[in-house]
C-alpha cells in the first residue's frame, strides 16, 4: 500500500511541476515580451527633489564671431601628412583630398548660410530624466479636409545628426508637392540623441539605447503622441527598435534602413558556410547571395577592416576624442572617411573618396560643423562604449524579439547585409522588406526619394491592414 501511495505522491509531484512549469511559460511569455522603461535620471551631482521642468522651449542653432574666428585660426595651423603615393582612400582619409577640403571649409563655405538652413525648421529643447533633448518638430504645411497627420519619429546614429533629415523631411510632411500623393502625410519629430549635436551628453554612466529609447518615448508623449511610428538607421536603427520592445503599444509602425541581428544561432552559421550552395534551404533569396558571398571578403573581412573605429570607442573614446575635440580637420578627416566608405566602400579606390558623388561639401560640412561648434564628438563615440562595453549578445533587449509591424529598406551599399531569413528571427512580424536599387548607409541623406517612397508604401500598408491593431 505504501508502494502505491508513494507513486501517487510522485505522480501528483510530477504534474504540479509540470503544470507550474506549464503556467510560467504561458504567463512569462507574455511578461517578457516587453523592455523595461529605464527611467535613469543624466544630469549633473545628485538628483534633486523638485519635479523636473517639463516646458517645451523653442531652440534655434546659434554663432558667434568668436567660435567663428577660433575655427579659422586652428583651420589656419592644421598640419597635414603626406599620403602614400596611390594610396587614395585605403589607409583612411587622403590628405591630399583633405586640404581641398580644408581649403573650401575656409574659403568657400558659408556657415551662416548654413546655420540658417538648420534654422529653417522648428527647433526645441525640453528637459528629460535630468538633460536637455533637442529636436527638429515639423508639421505638414496643409492637410487635406478630414485628414491627421501621422507622427514620425526618425532616429539619426553616429557620426551623423538630425540634419541627415533636412531632404527628407518634405517628402514627408508635404509628400502631395513631390508627387507622393497625399494619403500619408507626416508630422516629423527627429531628435538629437543624447550627446549628439545640441542634446546634452549625459553626465553619468550607462547611458545606453535603451536610455535614449526611454527618452525618446517620454519625449513623444510629452509632444502628444501615444500612437506613432518610428524610423531609424545606424544607432536609431537600435534606439527606434528598442523602443518599440518598451511600448509595443505606442509604435503603430517601425521602419529601418538598417537591421543588425546580435543573436546568431547554429542555423546562421550554417547559412554563411552552404548559403552560397543551397540558398533555397536558408530562405536566401538570389540578391542575398550576391551582397553576402563570397562571405569571407563581404563578411569577415570587411567587419574586421571596418570595425576599428567602433573597437576604440566601445573602450576609450576619450582618449582618441581628445585629439579630435582640439582639431576640426581631425574631426572632419574622421567623420568623412565614414561618409565615403559608408557609402560606397568602392569610393576607397578614388583620391576623394568620391565625397561629392553623393554629397556636397556643404552638406558634409555641415554635418561637421554640428560636431565641432557643439563639441560633441568624445559624448557621441561613449555611446558605442556604453552600448557594447558588456559584450554582444549580454543585453535583455537583444534576447528579445519585435512584435510591431516592421518594414527594412535594406540599401545595396550598406556595410553589412542582413538579409530577411535572418532579421525575422528577431523582427517576427515584417510587412515589408524591399531591396533598394542604390545607395548606402546614409539613406536619408543620400537617397531621401527612395527611403521616403518606402516608408509612405510601407505605412500604406500598416494603416490599410489595421496591422498595429492586431498585436
Amino acid at each position: 500500500e505504501s508502494c502505491s501511495s508513494l507513486a501517487g505522491i510522485i505522480l501528483l509531484e510530477v504534474v504540479l511541476v509540470l503544470g507550474t512549469l506549464l503556467i510560467y511559460f504561458l504567463f512569462s511569455k507574455k511578461k517578457e515580451e516587453t523592455l523595461p522603461f529605464k527611467n535613469g535620471w543624466w544630469g549633473k551631482g545628485q538628483k534633486p527633489v523638485t519635479q523636473e521642468d517639463t516646458s517645451v522651449r523653442p531652440f534655434k542653432v546659434e554663432t558667434t564671431e568668436e567660435e567663428l574666428s577660433d575655427l579659422f585660426r586652428r583651420l589656419d595651423q592644421a598640419r597635414f601628412t603626406e599620403p602614400l603615393e596611390n594610396s587614395c582612400f585605403h589607409y583612411g582619409t587622403n590628405s591630399v583630398h583633405l586640404r581641398k577640403v580644408v581649403s573650401y571649409w575656409k574659403n568657400q563655405f558659408n556657415w551662416k548660410k548654413q546655420v540658417e538652413v538648420l534654422n529653417k525648421y522648428p527647433q526645441f529643447k525640453t528637459k528629460i530624466q535630468g538633460i536637455d533633448i533637442h529636436f527638429v518638430h515639423v508639421k505638414p504645411p496643409r492637410l487635406p479636409e478630414g485628414q491627421a497627420a501621422k507622427p514620425l519619429l526618425m532616429v539619426h546614429g553616429w557620426p551623423g545628426s538630425f540634419y541627415e533629415f533636412y531632404k527628407i523631411i518634405p517628402l514627408l510632411t508635404d509628400p502631395a508637392s513631390h508627387g507622393l500623393g497625399d494619403e500619408h502625410i507626416f508630422e516629423v519629430i527627429c531628435p538629437s540623441i543624447p550627446g549628439y549635436g545640441f542634446s546634452e551628453a549625459p553626465h553619468k554612466k550607462d547611458f545606453n539605447s535603451v536610455s535614449a529609447a526611454s527618452v525618446f518615448y517620454e519625449l513623444m508623449l510629452r509632444l502628444g503622441f501615444n500612437e506613432f511610428y518610428a524610423q531609424g538607421g545606424d544607432w536609431g536603427w537600435l534606439i527606434c527598435t528598442n523602443l518599440a520592445q518598451i511600448a509595443p503599444n505606442h509604435v503603430k509602425g517601425l521602419h529601418l534602413n538598417m537591421a543588425s541581428v546580435s543573436k546568431l544561432g547554429l542555423t546562421h552559421l550554417l547559412s554563411v558556410l552552404l548559403g552560397r550552395y543551397f540558398p533555397g534551404l536558408f530562405g536566401f533569396q538570389d540578391e542575398d547571395v550576391r551582397r553576402m558571398f563570397p562571405f569571407l571578403k563581404k563578411g569577415l573581412y570587411r567587419i574586421l577592416s571596418e570595425s576599428g573605429y567602433a573597437h576604440i570607442q566601445a573602450t576609450k573614446p576619450d582618449t582618441v576624442g581628445c585629439g579630435l575635440n582640439d582639431s576640426p580637420v581631425g574631426l572632419a578627416a574622421y567623420i568623412l572617411e565614414k561618409f565615403s566608405s559608408w557609402t560606397d566602400m568602392e569610393f576607397q579606390n578614388l583620391e576623394d573618396g568620391g565625397l561629392e558623388r553623393k554629397f556636397s561639401l556643404d552638406d558634409l560640412l555641415t554635418n561637421v560643423m554640428i560636431y565641432w561648434v557643439s563639441g560633441c564628438i568624445v559624448s557621441s563615440m561613449r555611446f558605442y562604449k556604453e552600448n557594447l562595453q558588456k559584450g554582444i549578445g549580454t543585453q535583455k533587449h537583444e534576447k528579445l524579439t519585435v512584435q510591431v509591424p516592421t518594414g527594412i529598406a535594406s540599401f545595396p551599399n550598406e556595410i553589412l547585409h542582413t538579409p530577411q531569413a535572418w532579421a525575422k528571427k528577431k523582427y517576427t512580424n515584417i510587412v515589408s522588406f524591399h531591396f533598394m536599387p542604390r545607395g548606402g548607409h546614409f539613406a536619408a541623406f543620400e537617397e531621401p526619394e527612395l527611403l521616403a517612397k518606402d516608408i509612405l508604401q510601407f505605412v500604406g500598408k500598416v494603416e490599410k491592414e489595421q496591422l498595429w491593431k492586431k498585436k
